[in-house]
């Protein structure tokens, strides 16, 4: 624990320590309870809502935490994580502002206030409490489970706490087992009470052993409209590069957390697969989920990969200049005395840019991206340094320059179009059209350039981005028509200036394809009700007053599998259901006495019924769909919550709500944020390598789930 216990008297009063998660007791008044000694209530404020809990809210991300429901108290574990662990984005973001320049590590800005050392004399040792903290330090920090066998580990802990005994190798690995089986039980009931579906990311690590790992990361939007990014499984396999490896992964990670009937996208990268592969799962896809657009929603490429590539593939067109640079760069800062002599340089030019070289890490593009353009805007600095240091015999001309200058602009498109995947722990599906779009005609025009260093450089990358875009762009444009600040508007606009005058075609596409996809879902709400009507007579109650009561029917049981033998799914547009209409139920036609003795049979008005009735017939129902796109659009606020705003919707939009809660939810990036700039596939290290598979997902799985607050988020709820 790493609060303290401290003594406290006071006459005739029983006094519980909430903070070590007991419950209160009965005489101990809230406004009565001691001064919380946790560092935890400098970052949270205790209020009491509507049904008389207790909860803690964030005050930095407003997020609100279990605390005390009726006798229960939650604690403040989860609470310290939310702060401790990066959990909190606002927290998160400004220990990256506040990030060490020397080092890049982030400064720790959540332990500002000096702790208070207590006596310790009165805590138990507890040593089974000890053995799951070093379980989860060695989860954490992915520290070798042979920790436990060093002798320097062992005299540390024994100094600390002599009563200790350390644990053995196997111990310690059935207690890490133990921790990841426990979070996953609960990561497991939180999946089984979300409303919608669940869609798959898969990353592919490798090792030099030959032997592939295949990460499985589940991306959905819980009850509360909360957008979360798990990972779920780490599957071992033999060979990679077969066409079942994927699939059997894939196979296992959905029935391993019963999603065999919720799953709604899937998303791999296009570096490890091959046409053969993507069949082979689109075959899978379509019979797992044949409800979706026929299986069409498998995005066969990872965004932060494709942008990598077209870095890569553009540093590697001006290969010979950024070596130049590089070097130039190398000369500079392998020398105290040159770095000194370009230093005063600097001075003399008058920069007042903080700015300085560095040399940058090849495996990270972006590295090489800053190094260029910090070099661009010292380069008088580099032209003045052939002066002043004779062995300087490497500067760059000033055509070298330019061409680094036309490099940079493209690199930083690149930049800026990933950066919504560091900045947002889990950014919407809407997100990324805006982002893709803009690449697509940045490149579009620059190919078209009359400039020949400018054309030449960008005509190879825009035909690898033209495969992504023909892959993706109708997941994409149906992400952003979920944006109510932009709906099919901004697909329009963006498409007239992608596709000039085929635009239409295009935007048609869209709109069809968003129609098709609300029409499945009608169908799925419409069938029940239905089936209800076509047996009310068989399975319905009258009751005494002449009015029926039905027997209810689970849809569960089958229904979907119905869906199909009725027609209400088929290839291509339905059959029964026109494509912008919604499908209204049959209404039996069995009179019912009326209760109204102001009313009766011989009113007068029966020609006003039919005539109602004939007009209710000849007008077409504008579907949900058609009012949402209908309706103007939203304004852009810059604090906008797009998952807010369906939260609140879902009266007005029933259907839509749950469309929109499944598409936002959709991955466009297979990796994890540390990631997104690698020039080289993920290598699992030989350690790992060596351990048993159940074992190396135990600690991968666990870890991601402790880091990112699993338990945390369902305590929530």
């Amino acid at each position: 624990m790493e609060t303290a216990i401290v003594p406290v008297t006071m006459p005739n009063t029983p006094i519980t320590h909430i903070e070590n998660g007991e419950s209160l007791g009965s005489e101990v008044q809230p406004n009565k309870r001691k001064r919380k000694k946790s560092i935890v209530w400098d970052y949270f404020t205790e209020e009491i809502v509507g049904d008389g809990s207790i909860r803690a809210f964030c005050n930095q991300c407003k997020r609100s935490f279990a605390y005390i429901t009726g006798s229960k108290v939650a604690g403040t574990s989860h609470l310290k994580r939310h702060i401790e662990l990066g959990i909190c984005p606002v927290s998160r973001q400004r220990n990256q502002q506040m990030s060490d320049p020397k080092t890049g590590n982030a400064i720790d800005g959540t332990r500002k206030r000096q702790r208070v050392t207590y006596r310790t004399e009165n805590i138990p040792f507890n040593q089974e409490n000890c053995n799951h903290e070093i379980a989860k330090m060695i989860i954490m920090h992915e520290y070798p489970l042979h920790i436990v066998e060093h002798s320097g580990f062992i005299d540390f802990v024994q100094t600390l706490q002599p009563q200790f005994n350390m644990v053995s190798f196997n111990t310690i690995q059935g207690d890490c087992v133990a921790l990841y089986l426990k979070e996953k039980q609960i990561l497991l009931n939180f999946i089984n009470e979300i409303p919608g579906r669940v869609s798959l990311a898969l990353d592919l690590w490798i090792s030099n052993q030959t032997v592939g790992y295949v990460f499985l990361r589940g991306q959905f939007i819980d009850s509360e409209w909360n957008l979360h990014r798990c990972l779920l499984n780490v599957v071992t396999v033999p060979s990679p590069d077969s066409d079942g490896a994927l699939q059997q992964a894939v196979i296992s990670c959905l029935s391993d957390w019963h999603l065999e009937d919720r799953l709604f996208t899937l998303t791999l990268d296009q570096s490890f697969s091959n046409e053969s592969i993507n069949e082979s799962l689109r075959a899978l896809f379509s019979v797992r989920n044949p409800y979706v657009l026929h299986g069409q929603l498998l995005i066969g490429n990872c965004f932060a990969r494709v942008i990598s590539l077209l870095a890569q593939e553009a540093l590697w067109a001006v290969g010979e200049t950024v070596n130049k640079i590089r070097d130039c760069v190398k000369f500079v800062k392998t020398s105290d005395t040159h770095e000194e002599t370009f230093f005063h340089l600097k001075e003399q030019l008058k920069y007042s840019s903080s700015k300085d070289i560095f040399i940058d890490d090849q495996t990270k593009w972006n590295t090489t991206y800053d190094m260029l353009l910090v070099a661009c805007e010292l380069k008088q600095v580099f032209l003045c340094l052939e002066t002043s240091i004779p062995d300087y015999s490497i500067a760059p001309s000033m055509d070298d320059w330019k061409q680094i200058e036309i490099l940079c602009t493209y690199l930083k498109l690149f930049f800026d179009a990933v950066s919504i995947l560091t900045t947002q722990t889990c950014p919407t599906a809407s997100a990324f059209y805006h982002e893709v779009s803009k690449v697509q005609l940045e490149l579009t025009h620059a190919s078209m350039s009359n400039d020949p260093s400018i054309s030449s450089l960008t005509k190879p990358l825009k035909e690898k981005f033209d495969s992504y875009w023909s892959d993706c762009f109708l997941a994409l444009a149906i992400g952003v028509v979920m944006d109510p600040r932009f709906k099919m508007k901004l697909v329009e606009f963006s498409f007239s200036r992608i596709y000039g005058d085929d635009a239409g075609i295009w935007i048609k596409i869209v709109d069809d394809g968003i129609h098709e996809l609300y029409l499945e879902y009608t169908a799925q709400e419409v069938h029940p009700a239905k089936m209800f009507v076509e047996e009310q007579n068989e399975s319905s109650i009258p009751e005494e007053n002449g009015s029926i009561i039905p027997k209810i029917e689970h849809p569960e049981e089958g229904y979907l599998h119905g869906l199909l033998e009725e027609g209400y799914l088929k290839e291509g547009p339905s059959e029964q259901v026109a494509c912008h209409e919604t499908p209204q139920p049959e209404v039996a036609s069995r009179e019912v006495p009326s209760q109204d003795p102001l009313i009766s049979v011989g009113d007068g008005l029966s020609d006003f019924d039919v005539y109602i009735s004939e007009i209710s017939g000849s007008q077409q129902t504008k579907s949900e769909l058609d009012q949402y796109l209908e309706e103007s659009l939203l304004l852009r606020e810059q604090d906008f919550n797009i998952l807010s705003w369906w939260k609140l919707n879902k009266t007005k939009y029933p259907i839509l709500w749950r469309m929109a809660s499944d598409i936002m939810s959709i991955p466009f990036s297979t990796v994890n944020p540390d990631s997104i700039f690698d020039t080289e596939r993920k290598k699992m290290n030989n350690y790992n390598s060596s351990l048993r598979p159940v074992t190396l997902e135990a600690l991968m799985c666990a870890k991601d789930w402790l880091q990112y607050g699993v338990s945390e988020s369902w305590m929530q709820l």
